[in-house]
């Protein structure tokens, strides 16, 4: 596997075949894979990773609770949605479209799980926004919500279910090289740990920035 020290080049490299812009850019790392069957449902890779340093940008957290997180879950998310409105969004499909698309997260109080699938299953599923228990998405209502967030704020999830290929956001060029580099290597070696075959099934790594070309990392 690639070193640290050697991804930093990389990062310049990529930095420098994109355009100059006043805007933040991201930096977006590629990882192909190899020698997994994926018509198999059971060959589906998911692997939440909990990095060592946030990714640059402001995530967006919806809460989906009852009353008797209310008022918890209002003091801490960024969005709320009530129990008692889930049958909105439900009948209207665009609205649940819309909310999937502006949150990055959605946090779900345990004991009213079976309605959020109910309401929001048919939306979410498919963009991968159902909350996740693996990322620790699926919470009681006593949550220290302060501490999820904050674990949130560094989470991603990799998956690759029908296509041999995970795509993830590790930063931005706001940020030290050597952060972004720290991000990647903990994605790497969290994702190999996860693989068949470990490192093999790895065809190649690329990283990039959002106006930039592809650099090849692996």
């Amino acid at each position: 596997m690639i070193d640290k020290k050697d991804i930093i080049p990389k990062l310049s490299e990529a930095l420098d075949k994109g355009k100059k812009r006043k805007f933040s850019q991201s930096y977006d790392l590629s990882i192909g894979l190899k020698g997994i069957d994926f018509k198999n449902p059971a060959s589906a890779i998911e692997d939440v990773v909990i990095l060592p340093h946030e990714r640059g940008k402001k995530i967006t957290i919806c809460g989906l609770v009852d009353k008797d997180m209310q008022t918890a879950a209002k003091a801490a998310f960024d969005k709320v949605v009530m129990k008692d409105d889930f049958s909105k969004f439900l009948a209207n499909k665009k609205s649940a479209q819309k909310i999937a698309d502006e949150c990055d997260f959605f946090v779900a109080q345990a004991n009213i799980m079976g309605e959020v699938a109910k309401n929001f299953g048919r939306v979410f599923g498919p963009r991968g926004k159902m909350p996740n228990p693996k990322a620790s998405c699926v919470v009681p209502s006593n949550a220290k919500l302060d501490v999820l967030i904050e674990r949130l704020r560094k989470t991603v999830v990799l998956k690759a279910k029908k296509a041999p290929a995970i795509n993830v956001r590790v930063g931005t060029d706001k940020q030290k090289p050597e952060q972004i580099a720290d991000n990647i290597h903990v994605i790497l070696e969290s994702l190999i740990k996860h693989l068949p075959n470990g490192e093999q099934n790895i065809k190649n790594v690329y990283i990039k920035t959002t106006m930039g070309s592809s650099v090849k990392l692996m």
